[in-house]
């Protein structure tokens, strides 16, 4: 059964934002909204349907969440502080720190925030009109899912209208 869309935006999504303070809030929220819609539909898997290493309702692979780090969060201390006060106690890992790859499973804000991240890092700026939803669809194939990826805009664009309403 899915996670309630009005609950997970209100709940979830837009404290995240906010306390990220990155620009463009309704555009980021629509966008990570519609990621959850088609990624998981809503959260009916959390992880990838035929074995593959994504995980969560944004169905983000553990590389992405570490190129992340590596390559982005790592350069910037209070983004990176601002992500990983969202990291719960456990899952941990054996040496007590938190186990990130599971988080994006397991923590709703977690993976919200790494999801903001993934598109905050994109080089071209986000559509303009939070409420064009194909526009938010060729955003999100060009820079989540990627030109390479199984993913289409059509199938974006149904599961939003399907999930979160027209």
């Amino acid at each position: 059964m899915p996670i309630n869309a009005t609950q997970l935006r209100t709940l979830v999504v837009k404290p995240v934002l906010a306390e990220l303070g990155l620009s463009a809030p309704d555009v980021a929220e629509n966008l990570i909204m519609g990621t959850a819609a088609h990624e998981s539909h809503l959260g009916d898997y959390i992880a990838q349907v035929g074995g593959g290493p994504a995980l969560g309702i944004f169905q983000m692979e553990p590389a992405t969440l570490h190129d992340c780090y590596d390559n982005y969060l790592d350069y910037r201390a209070d983004l990176k502080a601002k992500v990983d006060g969202f990291l719960a106690a456990q899952p941990a890992n054996p040496d007590g720190t938190p186990d990130k790859d599971a988080q994006l499973a397991t923590n709703l804000a977690f993976a919200t925030a790494l999801c903001r991240i993934r598109y905050y890092r994109a080089p071209a700026a986000m559509p303009s009109d939070p409420n064009d939803v194909n526009g938010l669809a060729a955003y999100w194939k060009q820079y989540y899912n990627t030109p390479q990826g199984a993913g289409t805009v059509e199938q974006f664009v149904a599961d939003y209208n399907r999930y979160l309403g027209s």
